[in-house]
């Protein structure tokens, strides 16, 4: 096995930015898609199509043969979009072996089980008869940024110390400052339903409102995310950290954001369907809103920003109808 070898599964944005990243720092970088136009277009062009200024090294090995992109490596990567981290899981299964450590930087809650991403990924491997050590890395990475070399802070989870010093170490650099933490429950939620706060903060915006809107969406979308987060037993600081605040501030206030500009659609009078198509781009804040919602409900938590985009999509308020009817919930004590 290769120390210095990666392997990441997903060709998209955030794959190929960390892959560019990792192979500028002299890692020995791996990137593998289900889709063969997909790699053969990298191969011809060292671009990804969404980062059309980033020059790709030519160390970078592009396949769309799976066993070629696990084989050797010691870190497996999945960047695939979160609908896609189960299939995925279980075709990587029989490549993976003992002393691998996987990392997963996909976003999301599966809907039917609400299981979070590292526990589908263990589910799968288990099912394969495989037992790898599973990091979480998260926080406020934009891409586009990564890809332009700009200083980024992230936090890698897991409860495996070992495994996460080991991201840590391997992912560390001049451009990318590693934190390590062990809730990875309270990371993966966090990195889910922030990216329905930021669908709400784009609608904010694309209702023409300020800046004091977003602040205000932002800080009590982050408090139901808190709230939530405390009854499934998670670290409280986790909310206050990279993964948590961190991570809604820069998804709810970017020009980079998906989740945001999808928004800004809802706001235009787009349905969720339209605003999808338009952004062009997976929005992974659309496929949470129901594991959200569900794990709520479960909790008994009171989460009315979620809802309120649960609704938007649903057609059945309308954007100034949802902010009107969040201004005129009952009075109470903010804490």
């Amino acid at each position: 096995m290769d120390p210095n070898k990666i392997a990441i599964l997903g060709a998209g944005t955030w794959g190929v930015a960390l892959g560019y990243m990792l192979a500028k720092a002299g890692r020995a970088v791996s990137v593998w898609s289900a889709l063969p136009e997909e790699i053969a277009e990298l191969r011809a062009t060292r671009r990804q199509k969404n980062l059309p200024d980033t020059l790709l090294p030519e160390s970078i090995v592009f396949t769309d043969v799976l066993s070629d992109a696990a084989a050797d490596a010691a870190f497996v990567l999945f960047a695939v979009p979160s609908v896609f981290v189960r299939a995925t899981a279980r075709r990587t299964a029989p490549y993976l072996c003992d002393g691998q450590v996987v990392v997963d930087v996909a976003k999301g809650i599966e809907s039917e089980t609400l299981l979070f991403l590292s526990e589908i990924i263990d589910e799968e491997l288990c099912a394969a008869g495989k037992h790898l050590p599973i990091v979480a890395l998260s926080g406020p990475t934009h891409a586009e940024e990564v890809a332009r070399d700009l200083p980024t802070v992230i936090v890698a989870a897991s409860e495996d110390a070992f495994a996460a010093a080991a991201v840590q170490d391997f992912f560390m650099n001049t451009c990318l400052r590693v934190y390590t933490a062990a809730d990875v429950r309270g990371v993966e939620l966090c990195g889910a339903v922030k990216n329905i706060v930021a669908i709400a903060a784009g609608v904010s915006a694309g209702l023409g409102f300020g800046d004091n809107t977003a602040a205000a969406l932002m800080t009590r979308g982050m408090a139901e995310i808190a709230r939530l987060g405390a009854a499934m037993g998670c670290a409280s600081e986790t909310f206050y950290g990279l993964a948590g605040i961190g991570d809604v501030i820069v998804t709810g206030m970017s020009v980079h954001s998906r989740n945001r500009r999808a928004g800004a659609l809802l706001a235009e009078g787009k349905t969720a369907d339209e605003a999808r198509r338009e952004v062009g781009m997976v929005v992974e804040g659309f496929h949470a809103v129901p594991a959200a919602v569900a794990l709520a409900e479960k909790y008994g938590v009171e989460m009315p920003i979620v809802f309120a985009v649960r609704d938007l999509m649903a057609g059945t308020v309308s954007p100034r109808g949802a902010v009107e009817r969040l201004m005129a919930r009952p009075k109470k004590s903010e804490f």
